[in-house]
């Protein structure tokens, strides 16, 4: 599946609250070019599916576009007629998994429990977003790893940062989801990419 072979290459999904479209393919070909792969636009963004439309048609294939803050099953087909291929959520609604699941997009369910967290499984997320992480500690994130299936990620998405990565991954986290300390609205090109960079080099030199 290329959405798994991507995250396990890429290892983060860049999160564009506040993106506006004319901003939207700019800020897309910095983050591809350093190598981003993942790329959500949160619905509580401005006009956010122009954004999705206009970043799916200029990056290339390999390049997986989608939603954040999905809450419903209307904003799912709406997020697909605009091209995205990537659903991500706050939470674990089973409408919502289900739906994106029926048609056939990726889907990474927010979870706070293990029996969120199963239940989201259950249904066919392809991962699991560990969100707020600042509340699923490392240590909660391997308590986690223990009986998650292997196979399922396991991102925790909230207060990353290029610096603690690593401690998450060393308690079995997959990857991450990456907000305001990769791009807050208002930021240059020059800015994202710097910031991207950094955590690109966090992931690479990551300790297996």
């Amino acid at each position: 599946m290329q959405f798994n072979r991507l995250l396990k290459e890429t290892g983060m999904i860049a999160i564009l609250r506040g993106l506006k479209p004319q901003e939207a393919i700019a800020i897309g070909e910095r983050l591809y070019a350093v190598g981003f792969r993942l790329i959500e636009v949160p619905l509580n963004s401005p006009d956010p599916l122009e954004s999705i439309t206009l970043m799916r048609r200029a990056l290339p294939a390999d390049c997986l576009i989608g939603a954040g803050t999905v809450l419903s099953v209307a904003q799912i087909d709406a997020v697909k007629e605009a091209g995205g291929q990537l659903i991500v959520m706050p939470h674990a609604d089973p409408k919502v998994i289900h739906h994106a699941k029926t048609q056939g997009m990726v889907c990474t369910p927010g979870v706070a429990t293990p029996t969120e967290a199963f239940a989201a499984i259950h249904l066919g997320a392809d991962a699991i977003k560990l969100f707020p992480a600042e509340l699923i500690t490392p240590s909660i994130t391997k308590a986690w790893r223990a009986v998650i299936p292997t196979e399922i990620a396991m991102l925790p998405v909230g207060g990353i940062t290029p610096d603690n990565m690593q401690v998450y991954l060393d308690h079995g986290a997959s990857g991450f989801g990456l907000g305001s300390a990769l791009y807050r609205s208002g930021m240059s090109g020059e800015e994202v990419s710097e910031q991207a960079i950094k955590f690109m080099h966090s992931w690479r030199h990551r300790r297996s």
